[in-house]
């Protein structure tokens, strides 16, 4: 596929998860919450399209309103992650010498342990719960930006219209700001697709663990955990949730994708 196809099939999907996010409670059959005992572990049918959980709730009801709690954090991380990176990112490139050793090396003894540990070590000391998976997830999350901030600036300090800004007076933060941010923004947005799409995976992660969304709140994650003990006799209880998380992540993974196969042959 060329880059236009990956974008434009990506965006689809994307679209799509937005759409039901939004328009969740709306469409869903069922309450997402609403208990049958006496329909417990259905396969899908006419009257429950995905089929029921162990406690009779409709699983197209759970995973509709299971996509607010992804886009919520996928978004509400890539954001406050982007913010703190750029900021911290923007002044260890542009100020260099010792302000830049120290940043960085607190980046490498973040970026020095998987992820997915610190992200469960974090929501351990905290406790769980959705806020905190977000806190624990921008915790963790703003070192990437940090590093690909602080790299592209670095390359860019010393191009002639960075002079002229300088020698017209320019502030080190209105450079940034009207110089340098214009031109990290493609590379940044290609971070986020994929930073959106980790975030997502990290919270179903946390969720199966029992540590992120509590019940009886549906989440992709917590409905894969609930569901894995029935994997045997009812694999429809993992295999939704499963595909939308892959789906979502594949969408994003898609757009990212394309728009860096687009920036590297402008590049070329």
């Amino acid at each position: 596929m060329d880059h236009r196809t990956l974008v434009w099939t990506g965006a689809m999907i994307l679209l799509l998860l937005l759409g039901v996010a939004l328009l969740g409670p709306a469409i869903a059959p069922y309450s997402p919450t609403e208990q049958h005992l006496e329909q417990d572990l259905l396969s899908p049918s006419q009257d429950h399209l995905l089929g029921t959980d162990k406690l009779g709730r409709d699983i197209l009801s759970r995973i509709l309103y299971g996509a607010r709690i992804s886009v919520l954090v996928g978004t509400s991380t890539v954001g406050v992650s982007l913010l703190i990176g750029l900021s911290i990112g923007s002044l260890s490139g542009y100020c260099g010498g010792w302000v830049d050793q120290l940043l960085m090396r607190l980046v490498d003894v973040l970026m020095a342990f998987p992820g997915i540990l610190l992200a469960i070590a974090f929501t351990a000391v905290l406790g769980p719960g959705l806020n905190h998976v977000i806190l624990a997830l921008c915790l963790i999350g703003w070192t990437g930006y940090a590093r690909l901030v602080r790299g592209e600036i670095l390359a860019l300090r010393e191009r002639e219209f960075i002079h002229a800004a300088r020698a017209l007076g320019g502030s080190p933060g209105r450079i940034i700001v009207l110089h340098l941010l214009p031109n990290l923004l493609p590379p940044l947005l290609i971070q986020a697709t994929f930073g959106m799409a980790a975030a997502i995976i990290a919270e179903g992660s946390l969720s199966f663990l029992g540590l992120g969304v509590q019940p009886p709140t549906p989440s992709w994650g917590s409905m894969l955990n609930e569901g894995r003990q029935f994997l045997l006799i009812a694999p429809h209880l993992t295999t939704f949730p499963g595909l939308a998380i892959m789906i979502t992540v594949l969408g994003l993974n898609l757009v990212g994708d394309g728009m860096r196969d687009r920036l590297e042959k402008r590049g070329k």
